[in-house]
């Protein structure tokens, strides 16, 4: 099948990257031209409009920011609805159960099936061809699309048959990630206004049963150097946990240790903190301890 990509900004370019290095052939469209020049570098197809892409590939994958971008390449003027080729319509991003639910429905209305694979992992894996993602949607939909998420992927989940239990999960997987964070930034800055080195505090921990991914990869790469480069936006990163809250609210599950969370990241707005990185979350601890944690690594 012929592969379309829509969405090629910091995430969504290793991705379509790694699709066209294994398929030869890709055809693009991101809202920012800046966005898809180094694919054209490699020959990619650039395409003017999200129909435009729909009307050459088969199968499109999409690799969107938020849900009123998601919304409108799909349904928009120059939607991918109003294309005449595309089969397939793959989401690779946090949505919701409600947004995808409803794209499926207007999608299914005009005879096009849709993959439901949200990604985790960040952008150097995604470079990498390191990416997880978690599928759900039809099952032949899922295995004629598979052979294409292996491409960027190293890790692939089919969790289920409905539209929107991909989503479920990933946002699981996503506040459990937010809370690590600001759980370990919380931990590392009492250890260190108590006159506790932070390196030495954080190497306890990584020994010890606190260890997750904050503390072995997030805390040393992009907090203690102080370069807070993960790449990762707080405003899309509170788009997330906004959607988590949505879907506890949904299903009537409690909210208390990762409804903090939540109020962390609002905080972290208020802050002026919107196109900040996640990592950024440690000024927030910060400030409310009175405390800056010293620059230990370059």
């Amino acid at each position: 099948m012929k592969a379309g990509f829509i969405g090629t900004g910091s995430i969504g370019a290793p991705l379509a990257t790694n699709i066209l290095d294994q398929e030869k052939s890709l055809v693009v469209f991101d809202i920012n031209p800046e966005a898809t020049k180094s694919l054209a570098a490699k020959q990619a197809r650039l395409a003017g409009s999200p129909r435009e892409v729909a009307d050459e590939a088969e199968v499109v994958f999409a690799c969107m920011p938020s849900i009123d971008s998601f919304h409108a390449i799909v349904s928009g003027p120059d939607g991918v609805l109003q294309g005449g080729a595309m089969k397939i319509f793959v989401n690779l991003g946090t949505m919701g159960t409600e947004a995808v639910g409803a794209v499926e429905r207007a999608l299914s209305a005009k005879g096009i099936a849709m993959l439901d694979s949200p990604i985790t992992g960040g952008v150097q894996r995604a470079w990498d061809g390191d990416i997880t993602v978690i599928s759900s949607g039809p099952q032949e939909v899922f295995d004629r699309v598979e052979p294409l998420l292996q491409s960027f992927a190293r890790d692939i989940h089919y969790v289920g048959g409905e539209i929107g239990q991909a989503q479920l999960v990933k946002v699981c997987n996503n506040i459990m990630s937010f809370t690590n964070l600001v759980v370990a930034a919380e931990a590392l800055v009492m250890a260190a206004k108590g006159g506790v080195d932070p390196e030495k505090a954080l190497a306890v921990i990584n020994s010890g049963s606190g260890q997750n991914s904050a503390t072995l990869t997030k805390i040393p790469n992009f907090i203690l150097n102080r370069k807070f480069n993960m790449e990762a936006p707080m405003h899309i990163i509170e788009k997330d946990a906004m959607l988590w809250r949505m879907e506890a609210e949904r299903l009537n599950v409690p909210q208390n240790v990762a409804g903090a969370t939540y109020h962390t990241l609002r905080q972290a707005l208020a802050m002026g903190l919107k196109d900040g990185d996640l990592s950024e979350i440690v000024r927030v601890v910060e400030r409310a301890a009175d405390f800056e944690l010293p620059r230990t690594r370059d």
